[in-house]
């Protein structure tokens, strides 16, 4: 006796018992034997959720028979005899010729694993008031994870979404230079990204370190500048994430004869500063 199993993954088990049945041409349930390797498991806020898992086996490469080899409506028993008489007369009917096989469906060693495929977008447009909403909740199931004490509060600046974490224990959560800090943020990010198709701006701050990281750029940007004004040439500084670059673009804004401009490719893009006068000579 053969069998054919496969395995599906899907959001729920019962779609994934769906799935596999139309996979297998099989209507009804009784005719597949259903097995569920895994339960659905559901993500915080989406993030870290497992499809369910099931296996499914169709028995094949028999036909049923009646029970007791009782006869069919054509009046010939089931016996392999019947089925053997039964194939003559339709031999004799086709000239001779063995009755055709209908055909089945290739398989591979009887089992594969059938991948999901993606659906549309259903994700709704949210609001900015909403989409500030959700990274304010996620935000503090974070906090909450970390086991650390702090509050979350957010609001709008003009397009913006303004995420502030606050709290001494939170300290944690902003790594060496900020590591951490730019992780969370860009893992926020993909959360409204789940939940909205237009996603809004972010911009996080977690235990104060945005304003400190920005007012210690801003002394640097200025020792640079000075010693630029007094040496000429251009002086090109370490690779850093775009919200530092502004930081040393505003810098040299406010002074005259002083230009910056970024170059090189993310995330090794860099801001070189050189003087007005030489950059117009060259």
């Amino acid at each position: 006796m053969e069998y054919v199993e496969i395995e599906v993954r899907a959001k729920s088990v019962a779609l994934a018992v769906e799935a596999a049945m139309q996979e297998l041409g099989v209507d009804d349930p009784d005719d597949v034997a259903i097995q569920v390797v895994s339960e659905p498991v559901k993500g915080f806020l989406g993030i870290g959720g497992q499809d369910a898992v099931v296996r499914v086996k169709k028995r094949s490469g028999r036909r049923r028979r009646n029970r007791r080899g009782r006869n069919d409506k054509s009046g010939q028993p089931q016996g392999k005899g019947g089925q053997k008489r039964q194939q003559e007369r339709s031999g004799a009917k086709n000239g001779g010729r063995k009755p055709s096989k209908p055909a089945s469906k290739p398989r591979s060693g009887g089992r594969h694993v059938r991948t999901e495929h993606k659906l549309t977008d259903d994700r709704p447009s949210l609001t900015l008031e909403e989409q500030a909403e959700v990274a304010g909740e996620f935000l503090e199931g974070l906090v909450e994870a970390y086991g650390l004490e702090g509050t979350v509060s957010t609001y709008l600046d003009d397009d913006v979404i303004v995420a502030d974490v606050s709290g001494d224990q939170t300290e944690a959560m902003v790594g060496i230079r900020g590591t951490v800090r730019s992780a969370i943020h860009e893992l926020t990010r993909t959360v409204l990204q789940r939940y909205s198709q237009d996603t809004a701006r972010l911009r996080l701050d977690i235990a104060g370190y945005a304003e400190r990281r920005r007012k210690a750029l801003s002394i640097y940007a200025e020792q640079l500048i000075a010693q630029l004004v007094d040496e000429g040439g251009e002086i090109m500084l370490e690779p850093m994430s775009p919200a530092d670059r502004k930081v040393i673009h505003d810098v040299a804004a406010e002074h005259q004869g002083v230009t910056s401009y970024s170059e090189g490719e993310p995330p090794r893009r860099y801001v070189v500063l050189s003087r007005a006068d030489d950059s117009e000579e060259e």
